[in-house]
């Protein structure tokens, strides 16, 4: 499934904080030189991630959604 925003690059996750409810997951881009995005622990766990994973992050509004390659 293709995603609607056209704002995309691509990541490294670099740090993964999680509670039992939710995580906060921050990546390293080229331009800005990083940037984070706030996720449900459960999605966190759904998509394996990974600090060193690459991923597509995609913009859209307010929200980085990361896209596990």
């Amino acid at each position: 499934m293709k995603p609607g925003a056209r704002n995309q690059l691509t990541g490294k996750v670099t740090s993964i904080k999680s509670d039992e409810i939710m995580s906060l997951v921050k990546f390293s881009v080229a331009v800005p030189k990083e940037m984070a995005s706030v996720l449900t622990t459960e999605s966190v766990k759904d998509m394996d991630l990974k600090i060193g994973d690459e991923v597509e992050l995609v913009i859209k509004a307010i929200h980085v959604l990361p896209l596990k390659r």
